[in-house]
């Protein structure tokens, strides 16, 4: 990574423009309009009315600015001093930072195929792009074969194995429940004036195989288990601060949030803090 100009410089777009979008998705999100309309599927929704994001729900602005401020006070950050280390040929740096990106690009995904159109839709799309190129060139930077020599005969494969797979099925658990209801016809409750469920979509397609398949090759101590271990540990990590700050803002804006994924989301963000210690610990 130390010769990877292509990444670097890519990093460095993606931080200033996440850092320019989450600023402006901040700040334009001041003293909010709210005004209530009934939804073609009859939901009654409360729409923001104020910034960026004044043709989004309450519900869904108060997810989103809980994510622009987690990008730009905790990823960014992170995402820098990572690049820094890692441009020194810091191993640990170099795991540490391809998670973030992949935080970037769960995140600017989303925001592209959620949001309601605005202005800064092309931008969103620069950013899933760039973090898409950015996650590849990571991935692809690192030697497989001297993979496990990298980490100590220690490691803990079974603890991380079960940390995966337990947050896969409860994820899926929770989404397919979700979903249950609508397979009789009904609408899934919290699509408010939304076409579709964008994260439920993209969790299950993709984070919950991610999770199971990831589980089963560290098990088994292929090279690419370790690898895809860290990074989902990290990407995971960024993803559920995101998360239980989203709650937290949700709950403040008096939105209605489910006892059970509160539980769920702020234990396996204590959970993946110790995990990354353990990363941190037999990696070298």
């Amino acid at each position: 990574m130390k010769r990877n100009k292509t990444l670097f410089v890519l990093v460095i777009m993606i931080l200033l423009l996440s850092a320019t979008v989450s600023i402006i998705g901040i700040l334009t999100s001041q003293n909010p309009q709210h005004t209530t309309y009934t939804a073609i599927t009859g939901e009654v929704v409360t729409v923001y009315g104020t910034g960026i994001y004044k043709n989004d729900s309450v519900s869904v602005v108060a997810q989103g600015i809980a994510s622009d401020m987690v990008t730009l006070f905790l990823a960014i950050p992170a995402s820098l001093i990572a690049l820094f280390l890692a441009v020194k040929n810091s191993f640990r740096a170099q795991l540490t930072l391809t998670g973030l990106i992949g935080y970037f690009l769960y995140t600017y995904m989303s925001y592209t195929f959620l949001w309601s159109y605005n202005p800064l839709f092309i931008i969103y799309t620069v950013l899933m792009s760039l973090s898409l190129f950015a996650f590849i060139i990571a991935m692809t930077s690192f030697d497989l074969s001297d993979i496990t020599h990298r980490f100590s005969d220690k490691f803990p494969v079974r603890w991380i194995s079960g940390y995966l797979i337990s947050i896969s099925i409860l994820l899926a658990l929770l989404w397919l429940g979700k979903l249950a209801p609508t397979f009789g016809g009904a609408v899934p409750v919290g699509l408010e004036h939304y076409t579709t469920l964008v994260i439920q979509g993209m969790d299950l397609g993709f984070i919950v195989p991610a999770g199971l398949v990831t589980a089963y090759l560290l098990i088994r101590r292929k090279p690419l288990g370790y690898l895809l271990s860290s990074v989902l540990i990290v990407k995971g990590i960024a993803m559920l601060i995101a998360i239980s700050m989203m709650i937290i803002n949700m709950m403040l804006q008096g939105v209605s949030v489910s006892w059970v994924e509160i539980i769920m989301f702020f234990g396996f963000t204590v959970l993946s803090f110790f995990t990354y210690s353990l990363l941190l610990k037999y990696s070298h």
